[in-house]
């Protein structure tokens, strides 16, 4: 504690001069809690006001998915690069370095694989996902699956609701599966529900045509899912016609870790959502890189 005797008296109060407001950078996030914010920040570059995500948690449905036998060996080594990772508790434990100090996008609920039926899940526990020190929750949204849409949107407001409380965003995964669209007018749909419903964040799909109808009726910043694996160029391409049409960032996996260049392909992807790069400029850098690194 301070002696009272030999302070120097405060004087700089600034008189006449109001006290500095920001703005927060992510639309939708404004009134958001502070913890909120604070995570969000780590994830979103504060500049550009996007994200390039690294998403391998394709194995709680699909198993040892090409790529992703040896986690260890093929994914370690590309963290560094992302701005996120995404992927499940057991895999973090099992093999992801704790002092890699990335944001943790953490596959927040758990149910049927690929040789069922899909989207029939249920959630973890938020304890769970602060003993993780989670940045983001990730919940699967199942819009127009008669079997699961229901229990899949009260999975999002229950993940909403206990995120709020201890200021962990969520982030609302519109799902895949049989008879699910990826056309504007469902993912328009699919990515508007999960706003609805409190999601601070989406992942959805990107559309080709009216994707910027999409994105700009989602109150909520867009991340946009890889997808199956597509040739480099055509990845990036994806990826510039995402962001240019009101994406916020890219949430990839298999265009990545199934590259033959996955370390340049990442950087690839970075120049075009933080830089701006245009594909041909993003390619050269993939190839660039590529090349250094026989």
């Amino acid at each position: 504690m301070a002696d009272n005797e030999g302070n120097i008296d405060a004087k700089n109060f600034g008189i006449g001069i109001p006290q500095k407001q920001e703005g927060f950078f992510l639309k939708g996030n404004e009134n958001a809690s502070y913890g909120i914010k604070s995570r969000l920040s780590q994830v979103f570059n504060q500049k550009s006001g996007h994200t390039v995500m690294l998403a391998f948690d394709h194995g709680f449905i699909m198993g040892p998915t090409s790529g992703l036998e040896r986690i260890d060996l093929t994914i370690n080594p590309l963290i560094q690069y992302s701005d996120c990772i995404m992927c499940t508790r057991g895999i973090l434990r099992a093999v992801v370095p704790p002092t890699c100090n990335k944001p943790l996008s953490l596959r927040f609920d758990a149910g049927t694989t690929i040789l069922t039926s899909l989207n029939d899940e249920t959630l973890e526990d938020i304890e769970e996902a602060i003993r993780l020190n989670a940045t983001l929750l990730a919940v699967m949204v199942a819009v127009g699956d008669p079997d699961h849409e229901g229990s899949t949107i009260r999975n999002l407001t229950k993940t909403v609701d206990m995120g709020s409380r201890y200021g962990i965003p969520t982030l609302g995964v519109t799902a895949v599966g049989k008879g699910l669209g990826r056309d504007a007018r469902y993912l328009g749909l699919a990515t508007r529900v999960c706003a609805e419903n409190g999601a601070n964040v989406v992942k959805t799909y990107y559309c080709a045509e009216g994707f910027e109808s999409v994105a700009n009726c989602c109150p909520v910043p867009i991340v946009i899912a890889g997808g199956k694996k597509l040739p480099e160029r055509d990845a990036l391409q994806l990826a510039y016609d995402a962001i240019s049409k009101g994406a916020a960032g890219v949430d990839m996996g298999r265009n990545i870790f199934q590259s033959d260049c996955p370390v340049g392909m990442l950087l690839a992807v970075r120049e075009v959502v933080h830089n701006g790069a245009t594909v041909d400029q993003a390619f050269d850098c993939y190839e660039t890189y590529k090349a250094q690194n026989k």
